[in-house]
């Protein structure tokens, strides 16, 4: 049996349906369908019931599905370890908003020293996508901030950071050696796009339901701040810029600097990235 063909015959077994089937390998119904019959024939049995109904897995179907994910797993992992040693290797690493962390720095070279011939490809995303691509399956492994939705995710603590109010320079709360949350209960917040993971939205909006702008990304934050008068949270230690300041929340938790990746995945050089990015972040 084709590595190729069995992939086919996965897909068809885990949508139950020819069409989605061909959609998501890329290809036309018509090839697609001759595939599974050539596997039909050369397993000597059927491995679908068709009818009007949709498609099921036979009892022939069910135990090769079980079978050739673990094939195929297998060989996935043997591509990966080929081609760490070989050289060749990829891994894409979402990484979330401002990437002005020192800690991505210290990360970037002590992962090039490690492995010269890696090629890791960097996506960058907005604040309303907080594993950076993770749950859509754009990237291997996301550096970003929690806390958000960790279904089916691992994720590593690398840092927690506090956090303040980012307020403008003249406004009267400015003063203020630290402020709670309760100081800021009547203000406009900056708020996230609908749709955005609500346990993300949670954190950076104090555990409370807000009123405020829409924004996507670090300088529209502080852009809504300057120009607006609106309040949100942002790190103690980050540069607020001109007109801006920040005052610690002596009320909230600090801000988690994570890795994270899928569940189980067995690629290595996500291990590696996460080894080193623990003494990256650290340092």
């Amino acid at each position: 049996m084709e590595l190729r063909t069995l992939r086919y015959f996965v897909a068809v077994a885990e949508e139950l349906h020819f069409g989605r089937a061909a959609v998501r390998l890329h290809m036309s119904q018509p090839p697609l369908s001759r595939a599974i019959k050539r596997l039909e024939a050369e397993v000597g049995a059927a491995l679908f019931d068709r009818s009007s109904a949709g498609v099921t897995l036979t009892p022939v179907g069910a135990v090769l599905l079980e079978e050739a994910r673990g094939l195929l797993g297998r060989a996935d992992r043997v591509r990966e370890r080929v081609a760490v040693a070989a050289g060749a290797a990829r891994i894409t690493v979402g990484v979330l908003g401002d990437s002005a962390d020192p800690g991505i720095a210290r990360l970037a070279g002590a992962y090039r020293r490690r492995h010269p011939h890696v090629d890791v490809r960097i996506r960058e995303t907005d604040l309303a996508d907080p594993t950076c691509g993770l749950h859509a399956g754009l990237v291997d492994l996301a550096l970003t901030r929690g806390p958000f939705d960790e279904t089916g995710l691992t994720v590593r603590t690398l840092r927690a950071d506090p956090v303040g109010a980012l307020l403008r320079a003249d406004d009267p709360l400015a003063r203020r050696d630290g402020l709670e949350l309760s100081d800021l209960a009547d203000r406009r917040w900056f708020r996230f796009p609908e749709g955005t993971d609500p346990t993300w939205q949670s954190y950076w909006n104090g555990g409370e339901p807000r009123r405020g702008p829409v924004v996507r990304a670090v300088q529209e934050c502080r852009q809504a701040v300057l120009w607006n008068g609106t309040v949100g949270m942002t790190l103690v230690d980050h540069e607020p810029g001109k007109g801006l300041t920040v005052v610690p929340l002596t009320d909230m938790p600090p801000s988690r600097v994570v890795a994270a990746w899928n569940e189980g995945d067995p690629n290595p050089l996500i291990r590696s990235f996460v080894e080193l990015a623990t003494v990256a972040y650290r340092a």
